[in-house]
């Protein structure tokens, strides 16, 4: 299985795991034409998008996508807050209920965002193992055992926010109170279980308040895991085991 992140960031957000059979795509904030890009123009390959919340960096092209012939499966606010209610490829489901798309296996769950009804995304595939997705949220309420892979947003640092924003308060007090900072991204990953981690994926950092090399430093200095910062168009492995 691989991780293609098509798009990560402020400007757009779209992900794809994806084996020679079968793809899933995880949030829809970018153009179209690079999704359909992304599988080749096979966009049968897709068994299902999930997304997380309605904000355009990650429900860009819901409904180019749902055009597309893609489902897509998010929360009943969510669809609301998107104007897809009631197209026929829209899927809901409610917190904390499961369901299957191909051989994926998708829990969402509650998270902290400025949004309709957010939420996080624990995804397993044979291939992949427990993979956690989670962005644009203050923190977690939940830890996590059995992970194999996870896919975290990291996305200021408070002392780059604190000198970049300090005369901007309305724009600093959104970004603490619906993303994630490293701090709380380190003292999440802690908490969790990661004996059997075999990537930690750190997506939508901020173009102007992160800092790429400190957050590859500083959460591979608290975990021990092989950590990637995310950008666009990178291809990975993400496996269940290491080889």
């Amino acid at each position: 299985m691989v991780l293609k992140v098509i798009g990560t960031g402020s400007k757009g957000n779209a992900y794809l795991l994806e084996n020679e059979e079968e793809a899933l795509l995880i949030e829809c904030g970018v153009n179209i034409k690079a999704i359909k890009q992304a599988v080749s123009f096979k966009l049968s390959k897709i068994v299902g998008c999930i997304l997380t919340h309605e904000h355009g960096d990650h429900a860009k092209s819901i409904k180019e996508t749902m055009a597309a012939g893609v489902n897509v499966w998010a929360t009943i606010g969510t669809h609301e807050a998107c104007g897809t209610y009631d197209n026929h490829r829209a899927c809901k489901f409610e917190m904390p209920t499961g369901f299957v798309l191909g051989n994926f296996k998708v829990l969402p769950f509650k998270i902290e965002h400025d949004a309709a009804e957010p939420c996080g995304f624990l995804i397993n595939h044979p291939e992949t193992g427990n993979v956690l997705f989670l962005t644009d949220t203050m923190y977690s309420h939940y830890t996590f055992r059995n992970l194999h892979n996870i896919i975290i947003e990291a996305n200021y640092s408070h002392e780059v926010i604190r000198v970049k924003l300090n005369d901007m308060e309305f724009l600093k007090n959104r970004v603490m109170q619906s993303h994630m900072s490293l701090d709380t991204c380190i003292e999440f990953l802690k908490k969790n279980d990661l004996s059997k981690v075999n990537n930690i994926v750190l997506i939508h950092l901020s173009d102007g308040n992160s800092d790429e090399v400190l957050f590859r430093t500083e959460v591979t200095k608290a975990t021990g895991k092989t950590v990637t910062v995310a950008d666009n168009g990178l291809v990975m492995e993400l496996n269940k085991t290491p080889f």
